[in-house]
């Protein structure tokens, strides 16, 4: 399996590849997760985008939104792997490739990510740590998490 990534912001898309990235993002995060809501934000255009491709084919997908639009800190969110490609380790891969782009992207400052609670532990091996107590959003248990800027992460 070859997996290749692919950085691009959204004025740059051809239409096509963000066609196949808003059916991805709202096959996972709306019909699978039965959440009904506006899965297309007010963040993506301020926001670097991620694609992973296996073959081509997109395989997953992660945004970093600059600072200072919703936090202080650059964040990484929308973090997903299409069913057909759970399984292979490519979300930790793109993981570990939205960190260190975001750490040479805007260096010095930490990272913040809303994971979903069942994950938690998933992103503490990655650097993470919570920074506050579990919350709902769209039905699905929440829980802030910050890689500090002064912890190293190295690529496994």
């Amino acid at each position: 399996m070859k997996l290749e990534f692919k950085w691009s912001r959204l004025e740059f898309f051809a239409a096509l590849e963000l066609y196949q990235i808003i059916m991805a993002r709202e096959s996972v995060f709306v019909v699978e997760q039965h959440c009904p809501y506006q899965e297309t934000d007010e963040l993506d255009p301020y926001a670097w985008h991620l694609s992973a491709l296996v073959n081509g084919e997109l395989a997953a997908y992660a945004r970093v939104v600059d600072p200072g639009i919703n936090n202080s800190q650059p964040s990484i969110g929308r973090v997903m792997t299409l069913k057909k490609f759970r399984g292979q380790k490519i979300g930790r891969a793109l993981m570990e490739e939205a960190i260190n782009f975001t750490e040479r992207k805007y260096p010095g400052n930490d990272i913040k990510i809303s994971a979903q609670v069942y994950l938690q532990k998933f992103y503490e091996s990655l650097g993470f740590h919570s920074s506050g107590e579990p919350y709902d959003e769209d039905g699905i248990p929440h829980i802030e998490m910050i890689k500090s800027s002064q912890t190293l992460f190295v690529k496994s």
